[in-house]
């Protein structure tokens, strides 16, 4: 069994176990965190942003309490290769992922099943070596989750809609085998002013919470919105209406600089579930 230590810990967030517990408390309590709620309604997949948590992490903590009380025993996490090493579209199996939280076991059989249902996946654990976008959601997975779950990472090179929605099909066959929880890892807008990158987000949002995946791609290309994950996004809406989700409801956006203050270039991130 190989383990896949942090590749980003002690950079997008604490590498102690206690300090980590006190910066993910500390999200939940910032004036864009949840603060104390618990979402009853069936939940099929949540969007959540992979910033360090100083940034990103007060709405991120949406998403994640959102799921809090969800019954599932299967987490997909799927996030963009901002590196681009390795296989097109990666799984992995035979793996636990380490964080200083402790260690989530990859969901190997469900592995095997995702690559036999679509070849595209594929099985590679170098893929995944480097990137922040699907680890930075695993301690706020055990953090808030404190049922046993396993974890079936996919990681993307290629985001485009054909891709997108042989992942999403994927992904809602395996969840019709057992439960689950999807989570499309992506931050919005980078590195434009603080109020551009709100329009651009509301209008890239818009769709999304439609689940209509053929106009977000529209807008996103047609306004050049600089969305990393967007095919992480797309897949999550795809398998999530594959499954019976209706609606996304956006429970909070914000950006970098709504929280750290420096509205010249920010990042913009949002919390959105599907019910």
């Amino acid at each position: 069994m190989r383990i896949r230590t942090p590749a980003v810990a002690g950079m997008f967030y604490p590498k102690e176990k206690s300090k980590l517990e006190q910066s993910i408390h500390s999200c939940i309590a910032h004036e864009y965190g949840v603060g104390k709620h618990q979402n009853q309604e069936k939940i099929y997949g949540v969007i959540c942003p992979h910033a360090g948590y100083m940034y990103s992490g007060p709405v991120a903590t949406h998403s994640f309490d959102s799921i809090a009380n969800q019954d599932f025993e299967l987490a997909v996490i799927l996030g963009p290769n901002h590196w681009g090493i390795g296989c097109n579209i990666a799984t992995m199996k035979d793996c636990t992922w380490e964080t200083p939280l402790g260690e989530i076991d990859v969901d190997s059989d469900a592995a095997s099943q995702i690559n036999e249902i679509s070849k595209i996946i594929e099985i590679d654990y170098f893929s995944h070596t480097r990137d922040h976008s699907i680890e930075v959601q695993v301690p706020m997975l055990q953090e808030f989750c404190k049922k046993p779950f396993k974890i079936l990472p996919i990681i993307l090179n290629d985001q485009d809609y054909e891709f997108a929605q042989e992942i999403g099909a994927a992904i809602a066959k395996i969840a019709k085998t057992k439960k689950t929880i999807i989570i499309g890892s992506s931050d919005f807008t980078h590195y434009e002013e603080n109020e551009f990158a709100h329009r651009q987000d509301m209008a890239l949002i818009e769709p999304i919470l439609k689940l209509d995946v053929k106009k977000f791609y529209k807008v996103l290309n047609d306004r050049r919105i600089s969305a990393c994950g967007y095919g992480a996004i797309a897949s999550t809406m795809i398998a999530c209406k594959e499954l019976g989700a209706t609606k996304g409801v956006l429970l909070k956006y914000a950006t970098s600089g709504d929280i750290a203050g420096d509205t010249s270039s920010v990042v913009g991130y949002a919390s959105i579930v599907f019910s």
